[in-house]
Parts: C-alpha cells; structure tokens; sequence
C-alpha cells in the first residue's frame, strides 16, 4: 500500500505492518538523510474517509523513541516530501505507536503510518520544520539575497547628526532601499520571471 524512498537508495515498498492500521519503515544511517518520500504505490487506496499520517521516530540519546509528526498523505494526495534532518533537536508529539515497543538502534530511524479518519487528520498539526518548501530555489534564493542585501544595507545607516561631512561620499537613504526592497519582493510575488521583461 505504501512505498519510501531516499534519495540514493533502494525504494522501500514492504512497509512492517506492526498493527492493523500502522505499518513502518527502517531508515539505516539516518542522520544522512535530508528528506524523504512517503507515497501511496497505487495499488490499494485508503477507504472512504481514512487518510494516513506520517511520523518521523529517532532514538534520542538515552535510546528512547522520539516520534514527530511530519505530516499525511491520503487519496487525494498520495505522496509527499518532508525533510527530516534537523529534525532530531526537537521535542516528540503525540502518536499512535506509544504502545509498540518498535526496536530502536542509534543509526536506524523510522518512518511510521498510521490510518486514521481524515478528521482526525485535519485536527492534527505537523512539525513545521519537516514541509518541503513549495517556492522555487529561483524565488528561494532572490528572497534571501534581498534580505541580506538590506541587512546588509541598513547595518550602516546612520542619522543625519552621525554624519560627517565627506565629499567623495554620496548617502542614499535608508527609506529609499527599503522602498526598493518591498517594490521587489511584491513584484517577485507576483511573477518571479519579472525581472526578464
């Protein structure tokens, strides 16, 4: 029913099924993970209603499961990305696996399904850190180059009783490169191709 897949690795479509409706999959050497795929394989939909939510579980260092919430995938969504790295830091949630005892080893990870109703789904909030951002690496990369350029900018500023008299210096104010910076973002926003018309 499901499938897992890292990059530079096998796919996974053999999930352990350790309930009825909760099936895992091992993650060996974890921690070089960025991101993983969890999709439906097509071959048996969920049943009316139901919907799957994904956990990420590590072993914290004292070797008990941690488990967070990444987010779901049902009918209507049959696959997502969600980045794992980083996630280790974190505080676990609650989750469905707690009376499992699912054998944990320090560089083996899970990812673990479990079938729900979509209301419950819907009720339940991810960790933020694990969605893939939907923006483009294009329109990533402008957004923090604009950023840093105003930082950048705006860490020099200085008020017209700080200012020493230069010649060879010209001054822009600071109101200017912020006016500049928001008429960018909010033209980026809208078509992040604008800039090759």
């Amino acid at each position: 029913m499901f499938g897992c897949l890292v990059a530079g690795r096998l796919v996974q479509a053999a999930p352990q099924q350790v309930a009825e409706d909760k099936f895992v999959f091992d993650l060996p050497d974890y921690e070089n993970i960025n991101h993983v795929v969890v999709f439906m394989l097509g071959t048996i939909p969920f049943p009316e209603g139901m919907g799957g939510s994904v956990y990420f579980c590590y072993p914290d260092q004292s070797g008990m499961a941690v488990w967070q919430l990444l987010g779901f995938v049902t009918n209507e969504k049959p696959s997502a990305i969600f980045k794992i790295s980083g996630l280790k830091s974190g505080k676990g949630s609650q989750h469905p696996f707690g009376a499992m005892n699912l054998p944990q080893t320090p560089t083996v990870a899970q990812i673990g399904i479990s079938v729900e109703l979509l209301e419950t789904l819907a009720q339940q909030t991810p960790v933020a850190s694990a969605a893939v951002s939907s923006v483009d690496s294009f329109t990533e990369f402008t957004q923090k180059m604009l950023d840093n350029f105003y930082n950048f900018a705006s860490s020099f500023a200085v008020t017209q009783a700080q200012m020493t008299p230069n010649p060879s210096e010209a001054f822009i104010p600071a109101n200017v490169v912020l006016k500049w910076y928001e008429n960018f973002q909010r033209r980026l926003t809208q078509n992040p191709l604008f800039w090759k018309t």
